[in-house]
């Protein structure tokens, strides 16, 4: 189903879908834009290029609570454990760029497994609509062409909407795309001529992307003359160990599991966690497998570069948002590790 609507109804269109979701929408707050519910009185703001943070965390909470727990060894309260309460609630993410729904498909595979499947994830994941807005003007650091995505890309979307100037164009791509389109009050049907439209848009949008990341070699290197390779130390040498891009990556999906206690009661939770910090591969004896920060740094790129790459023989773990190029303290860009990576040998 295809609909259009003047971006004077879609805020309105929008909110009327809050009878069957909760609704998230960018929003821009101070200098950058972040994804919140859409209540009474939010500002939702379309013109943006992306967020600082993907979306990720609205289907793997950044912290989330598992169990509760009694230390009691006495009474009703003695020894009990139980899952802590959460709804799971449909829920639509309005304005998603194609490159972070494309990486909830690369992130699926750690959460749905033949011999594990990750309950709280997965039902969020299918109980979520995602509807995204095209790039019409991808960012300079954007090299999502190069990553098996691209400014309109329909991969992991439900709907895709163009934005045509005047007017939004919603096209449904999946039958929970057609069910929340259903929803959407008013519009009208769109004019083959602006379908025609949104065609050469997305194919300028392409046109637009001048960063690249060649991947083409990736496959055929032997992975022990990577770990070997002299141009890690190199790499490493600036790096601080902050975890921003870990943190900012929408397919970084490393979590810690933690318990907090208080007196005789106590949480379990589990918070993302990243390869960069020291602590990351601490054993209780004592050992760390990783101490060195070159070692740290090499593992975050031959993950995500090389053996993503040969476990699943689907592209590489970056959907080329260009989040942690943007953002790193000290300038490490992925795309000239991948060089490195690619040219080697």
């Amino acid at each position: 189903m295809d609909r259009v609507f003047t971006k004077d109804e879609w805020g309105s269109a929008l909110m009327g879908l809050k009878d069957s979701y909760r609704v998230y929408v960018p929003v821009k707050e101070g200098d950058f834009h972040v994804y919140r519910p859409l209540e009474k009185g939010t500002d939702p703001d379309f013109t943006f290029q992306n967020t600082r943070l993907s979306p990720k965390s609205l289907i793997q909470p950044q912290s989330e609570g598992m169990f509760e727990f009694s230390l009691e060894e006495k009474g009703d309260k003695a020894n009990v454990v139980r899952e802590r309460p959460r709804e799971f609630q449909a829920q639509a993410i309005v304005g998603i760029r194609p490159c972070d729904a494309h990486a909830f498909q690369l992130v699926k595979v750690n959460f749905d497994t033949p011999e594990f499947r990750d309950p709280w994830w997965l039902k969020r994941f299918e109980s979520t609509t995602f509807v995204g807005l095209g790039c019409n003007e991808p960012c300079s650091t954007c090299f999502c062409s190069s990553t098996g995505t691209g400014p309109f890309s329909q991969s992991g979307l439900d709907v895709i909407v163009y934005d045509m100037g005047e007017v939004f164009l919603l096209r449904s791509l999946t039958e929970k795309g057609e069910a929340i389109v259903q929803k959407i009050k008013g519009g009208q049907a769109p004019d083959p001529a602006l379908i025609d439209d949104a065609e050469r848009l997305a194919a300028s949008a392409v046109e637009k992307i001048s960063s690249t990341m060649h991947t083409d070699r990736l496959r055929e290197k032997e992975v022990n003359d990577l770990f070997e390779a002299p141009f890690w130390e190199e790499v490493a040498f600036a790096c601080i160990n902050c975890g921003t891009c870990t943190y900012l990556c929408p397919t970084c999906w490393c979590f810690d599991i933690q318990d907090e206690v208080y007196r005789q009661e106590g949480d379990r939770i589990r918070n993302w966690d990243s390869c960069m910090f020291p602590l990351f591969t601490y054993h209780a004896s004592g050992h760390n497998p990783r101490s060195k920060k070159v070692q740290r740094v090499r593992q975050r790129f031959m993950h995500k570069l090389k053996y993503y790459v040969d476990k699943y023989e689907d592209g590489v773990a970056c959907v080329g948002c260009g989040r942690c190029v943007q953002f790193c303290p000290v300038n490490i860009d992925i795309r000239r590790v991948c060089e490195h990576m690619n040219n080697y040998g």
